[in-house]
């Protein structure tokens, strides 16, 4: 006798996934909308979201040709937030990334779940776990199986959870009952729309938005590589990686549950002792961080705004430092912040306005 529905899903609770429902594992109904985003550029430069793997995001049997279901789970991430004030004299940290790396978290949750199923299903069966490494319409599958609604600001909102999880899934050859969507319970809300600095949350269509990637600041910190657009740069507060704005507001996220394992150290946020690091400084504190992927010239980039955003008179001299990194992005985003700061002892060196 095979695992039921009921089985996968008291198993997956079993090994600390808080969300879980089951999916079809035929193609989504929203790649048509995916592709609508894409071609209007709001993918801005992540080229793993134009790329031509879109043979699997049309259809996850090019990734497993036996899947039959596509298990997706939620693991939540929620952290009490540091009580600082916008503009003190540390930068903020998206809370997803303040914790341990959701890859290896979720994969080896994922793997235990696999080793769970094979000693309740007495058949041989097939799977592909996918933790952000495979090109799936993850929070459209997500929906389909029931875990939630997306919401305005483009996340996926669980009625009980909110919308702090991570998202993973397990394609599986096995046969199972899916579960229903529930509809959108968004209605006339937009909190989210008018909270974000940057106005990065766009209409498509009525009662439908987009996120354009190219002004989330989530983006502007995370993905993008190079100089950030200074009319940008001065929207973004002190954040140095990604923004919780669109979620912090969401009143779904109001009693929002806060994740069980919290046992990951708070990283290190103050921004003086941030625009010091040297590259080998850099990698030690964050090496097994999310925020490893915005690289060493990305972070260094984010503190240098950080700090021209403060206005804090007593963050000046590292800011100058920083406008004479060797790195010219570095020290062009620093001279930039510095012309922002709007002191009159705050002068940036022309050198670091120059191009390369």
């Amino acid at each position: 006798m095979g695992i039921t529905q009921l089985q996968v899903k008291e198993l997956a609770k079993e090994c600390g996934f808080e969300i879980v429902g089951i999916a079809s594992a035929l193609p989504s109904g929203d790649l048509a909308r995916f592709e609508q985003w894409r071609a209007a550029g709001m993918a801005g430069e992540m080229g793993y979201m134009t790329d031509r793997r879109g043979d699997i995001r049309a259809d996850p049997r090019n990734l497993l040709p036996e899947a039959r279901t596509m298990l997706c789970v939620g693991k939540l991430y929620n952290r009490r937030p540091p009580s600082r004030h916008k503009h003190s004299a540390s930068g903020r940290i998206s809370r997803y990334a303040r914790g341990h790396d959701y890859h290896d978290v979720l994969r080896k949750s994922l793997e235990n779940l696999v080793a769970h199923i094979r000693q309740h299903h007495n058949e041989p069966f097939q799977y592909r776990i996918c933790v952000d490494t495979a090109p799936l319409l993850e929070r459209s599958y997500a929906r389909a199986a029931g875990l939630g609604w997306i919401g305005k600001n483009t996340c996926l909102i669980n009625q009980q959870q909110g919308s702090w999880f991570f998202l993973g899934e397990l394609l599986l050859s096995i046969p199972l009952e899916t579960d229903t969507p529930v509809p959108s319970r968004c209605g006339t809300c937009t909190r989210c729309i008018d909270a974000c600095p940057t106005q990065a949350l766009v209409p498509v269509k009525a009662g439908e938005f987009a996120l354009d990637a190219r002004l989330c600041i989530s983006y502007l910190t995370i993905e993008k590589r190079g100089e950030i657009d200074p009319g940008l740069a001065t929207q973004m507060e002190n954040h140095i990686f990604g923004c919780d704005i669109c979620q912090e507001v969401c009143p779904w996220n109001r009693r929002a549950p806060f994740a069980v394992d919290d046992s990951a150290p708070e990283p290190v946020t103050d921004l003086e002792r941030l625009s010091g690091l040297t590259e080998d400084e850099f990698r030690t504190l964050f090496r097994r961080s999310p925020v490893w992927r915005t690289r060493y010239q990305g972070f260094l980039r984010n503190v240098a705004t950080a700090l021209g955003n403060s206005h804090n008179p007593r963050l000046q001299e590292p800011l100058r430092k920083l406008a004479f990194h060797a790195d010219p992005v570095v020290a062009r985003a620093a001279s930039s912040a510095i012309a922002h700061f709007a002191t009159p002892t705050s002068e940036a060196p022309t050198h670091a306005l120059a191009s390369e």
